[in-house]
């Protein structure tokens, strides 16, 4: 009796066929809370490894391809954005999607010459090629597995996930052998993350227009934390750079940061630079006052564009301190939720605490919610400053 032949993964799975683009983007909130992306568009081979608690994230290139960029991941908002339309709109959706390279690349604000033809089959192979190990929606693991030496994350206490982006991809011809699109097939991974409406964020589509990588990554960190914070969000300095994943050195990224603050360039949110009385420098951010960037200028009616200079609008001319609220202390620590990705008060935030130590950040963590507001404020020492002083 022979055995019956496998059938592939393609010829499981039912095809879906992409919807029109114009659709509002939205984000996996897995892949804008953790560093899963190279943040340059140099060819990066060192993996990025992170871990903290029962979260451990490792990321592998080939060096061929090179790892998948954060631009690249433009690819998979809109699978993801493809994916919850169509759920939405009662389509029957899969992970075998159908598309052609226009809608792509139209839904990203790219071009649509050869060389972004060229560029979009580039970030496809970085994708399919690129590997992630993680624990992250992982279910417990065997506890006799935990000293495997080739576990990922031997002390989380959870089963490692490997995936690519892109299972595979093929460019599709017709009958006539003219090119007719193409077909991807995103992970299984990726996919349940984004039928969980829990892990699906909208994103402003003024988030493709961002050209530099720590400010698309900066953007997915505040529209993850800040989204529903109307007090807004802090992170230490330190902590973001753990979270990045990013090469350049501390002091390079630090420097990078001030300059984002000094620009405002994130659509929707304004950053803020906070010191504690301890010399520690904090990135701070809250929702604009109108859910959008300020304009330095406005049309004014006139034949050239002039400051508009009139009250407080959402398109006046910015004052240097750039500060929406009467506040002139740092604001309190956000201890409600996200716990995880926030750092603890009298911690060293970017440090993978021990057992010991997270149940003891745990205890403050609880000591610190219930302690009134105004105390806390008075405790966080120097005011913030603004983008006219970040430098």
């Amino acid at each position: 009796m022979t055995a019956r032949p496998r059938r592939s993964e393609r010829e499981q799975l039912e095809l879906f066929r992409a919807l029109p683009s114009d659709l509002a983007p939205r984000d996996a909130q897995d892949l804008m809370a953790y560093p899963f992306f190279s943040l340059s568009k140099s060819h990066r081979v060192e993996p990025i490894d992170f871990r903290t608690g029962e979260i451990a994230i490792r990321v592998e290139a080939v060096p061929e391809h090179g790892m998948a960029t954060i631009w690249d991941a433009d690819i998979l908002i809109w699978a993801a954005s493809q994916i919850v339309e169509a759920r939405d709109n009662g389509f029957r959706t899969s992970r075998l999607i159908a598309t052609t390279p226009y809608q792509i690349l139209t839904f990203i604000g790219r071009g649509t010459g050869a060389r972004d033809y060229r560029r979009l089959r580039a970030a496809l192979d970085r994708l399919q090629s690129t590997t992630v190990a993680t624990t992250l929606r992982q279910p417990p693991a065997n506890p006799r597995s935990r000293n495997e030496p080739n576990s990922v994350a031997p002390a989380t206490g959870r089963r490692t996930h490997r995936f690519s982006w892109i299972n595979e991809w093929t460019e599709r011809a017709d009958a006539f052998g003219n090119p007719d699109g193409i077909e991807l097939i995103v992970p299984d991974w990726f996919y349940k993350a984004v039928l969980d409406e829990a892990l699906v964020l909208t994103i402003d589509r003024a988030y493709f227009g961002l050209t530099g990588g720590i400010e698309r990554w900066l953007y997915r960190i505040v529209r993850k934390h800040g989204g529903r914070q109307k007090r807004g969000w802090r992170f230490d300095f330190q902590h973001l750079y753990v979270k990045s994943g990013s090469l350049s050195p501390f002091k390079r990224f630090a420097f990078e940061l001030r300059a984002i603050i000094q620009r405002q360039p994130l659509p929707g949110y304004s950053l803020f630079l906070e010191i504690e009385a301890g010399g520690r420098t904090l990135l701070a951010f809250e929702p604009a006052p109108c859910g959008q960037a300020v304009e330095a200028v406005v049309l004014s009616g006139t034949r050239t564009i002039v400051p508009s200079g009139t009250d407080p609008s959402c398109y006046r001319e910015p004052k240097p301190h750039l500060t929406s609220s009467a506040e002139s202390g740092n604001r309190p620590l956000n201890l409600e939720s996200n716990k995880e990705s926030n750092f603890c008060r009298g911690g060293h935030s970017g440090e993978n605490h021990s057992p010991t130590h997270r149940k003891e950040d745990e205890r403050r963590q609880q000591t610190a919610v219930s302690e009134r507001d105004d105390d806390a404020v008075s405790k966080s020492g120097p005011a913030r400053t603004g983008a006219g002083d970040a430098s």
